[in-house]
């Protein structure tokens, strides 16, 4: 799955109609619901506010409204571009105020699905991985050097803890995990061991690999 970097609106302007797309990320329906709340506040007289979100960690929840448009012509084109893109934990609001001439049901689906993936293309995405969590422990006369080594590595460092030994939680992808073990036998000489402690998930942004 994926959700957006941050954010942020993006306005069209369609047969003189304006199309404003407000996205917010959110971590539950309350979230959504008081964005959206607050975009209406926002755009009182607007002709139409009308609103989609997905949530959970595989977008299992899904939600929409055409607000006065007629059924199925701007909710449902809203969701369909968030689900297309596999995008979760994320509201999406689409103002319009009526410019006069009428779209018909087709130019409608066009200009609100059009809205949602102009504003998503303008936030950026970020995609989300599920990542191993391995533990390497490694005695006090190495890890100032393994801990710099693995900082500047593709590996991420989430957690460093100090007692008998250092202890360094880092996040890997399953994929790598015998690169891993290769790549720490040769930066510790073998003097560190990890085993897997559990999982993560983070965010990657697709456009820096």
């Amino acid at each position: 799955m994926r959700t957006i970097r941050s954010g942020g609106e993006h306005e069209l302007q369609i047969k003189k109609s304006r199309f404003i797309c407000a996205l917010a990320r959110v971590g539950g329906e309350e979230e959504a619901r008081a964005f959206i709340a607050g975009r209406r506040r926002l755009h009182w007289n607007a002709t139409h506010n009308c609103t989609a979100y997905v949530l959970g960690a595989e977008g299992e929840v899904q939600r929409s409204s055409d607000d006065g448009e007629p059924s199925g012509t701007a909710g449902a084109p809203m969701l369909e571009v968030l689900r297309h893109r596999g995008i979760t934990d994320t509201a999406a609001v689409v103002t319009r105020y009526f410019g006069g001439v009428k779209l018909g049901a087709g130019g409608l689906i066009r200009a609100y699905g059009s809205a949602v993936a102009a504003a998503l293309d303008e936030v950026g995405v970020l995609e989300r991985r599920a990542l191993a969590v391995v533990t390497v422990s490694a005695d006090y006369q190495i890890a100032g050097r393994l801990e710099s080594g693995l900082r500047d590595s593709a590996y991420r460092v989430q957690d460093v803890r100090y007692g008998a030994d250092v202890d360094f939680d880092v996040a890997v992808a399953d994929s790598a995990l015998l690169g891993f073990g290769a790549w720490l036998a040769e930066a510790t000489g073998g003097k560190a061991h990890y085993e897997v402690s559990g999982s993560t998930t983070v965010e990657v942004d697709p456009a820096a690999e």
